[in-house]
């Protein structure tokens, strides 16, 4: 069996869309799809707490938003191979484990637990920076026909990034926005070092298509556009994501201690206007 596609869900609406836009990615890639729902049910195990019923009201309401998710996937799919699993488990933990031989997972921007005014869930965010696989997150238009925006880092290792970024413009037919943006820093002004704008924009130009040629060359059907901006990348991809229907970016940087979302990615997955892919380098 091929490599599925993991969704996460908690009944939430959110999770709804999360639910839509996984069970088109597995059609489109002609992958099964996995419906995952986590209950951390341990604060409710102590008789301190609640009464013996609340864990079989608990498990019912599970069952019940596994159910709904399926059948939500069946009215839009009917012919897609789907299948749900309920985990009583701290939910990072049991999507960590469930993604582990998936292609990808497919998490909304966030679930009833947030408050209204949060821009992404805590479950969201501790999974973009721990995720071993592309990690979307559901926000947004997810309806847009739009172009799909990369954003390139070129003091890091994209290809990953960009292989999934050009796979995903050839897969839905989509022009790919390459976007690489850069500030000068007010110190460096103010140190009276003034850079010729011009001068290097033309390099870094030159360099993002040295980066992009061999991607051109793999993909020649899909419709590439360069973009470099003095702007600040979190900007830059959060604009462009206003006209697209999926913004790709490199997952985590490295730490002595732990996973860390480099601040670029934090940023999109926080602002951007359509859905989000994180993806590992």
């Amino acid at each position: 069996m091929s490599e599925s596609i993991v969704v996460g869900v908690d009944g939430s609406e959110c999770a709804d869309h999360a639910i839509d836009w996984a069970a088109d990615e597995a059609v489109r890639r002609n992958r099964p799809l996995h419906i995952v729902h986590a209950v951390d049910s341990s604060p409710y195990r102590a008789p301190l707490f609640a009464p013996p019923e609340t864990i079989e009201r608990l498990t019912r309401l599970s069952h019940r938003v596994l159910d709904e998710a399926r059948e939500r996937v069946r009215q839009r799919h009917p012919e897609l191979q789907t299948t749900t699993l309920l985990v009583a488990e701290y939910a990072p933990k049991a999507l960590m484990r469930e993604s582990e031989k998936a292609y990808e997972l497919v998490l909304g921007s966030r679930g009833h637990g947030g408050f209204s005014s949060m821009l992404l869930g805590s479950t969201s965010l501790r999974m973009a920076a721990r995720t071993t696989v592309p990690l979307v997150i559901v926000r947004g238009d997810t309806d847009a026909q739009g172009e799909v925006v990369v954003g390139l880092d070129l003091t890091k290792e994209e290809e990953t990034t960009l292989s999934y970024a050009f796979d995903a413009a050839a897969l839905n037919e989509a022009r790919l926005r390459v976007v690489h943006a850069w500030l000068m820093y007010p110190t460096y002004i103010e140190a009276g070092y003034a850079p010729d704008d011009e001068k290097v924009e033309a390099e870094i130009r030159k360099q993002v298509a040295t980066v992009i040629a061999p991607w051109r060359a793999k993909y020649p059907h899909v419709e590439v556009v360069e973009e470099v901006l003095i702007e600040h990348p979190v900007a830059a991809l959060t604009n462009a994501s206003r006209s697209a229907r999926l913004v790709v970016t490199g997952a985590h940087e490295r730490s002595w201690t732990a996973p860390r979302l480099g601040s670029i990615s934090h940023g999109a997955i926080h602002h951007a206007h359509c859905p989000v892919a994180v993806v590992p380098r």
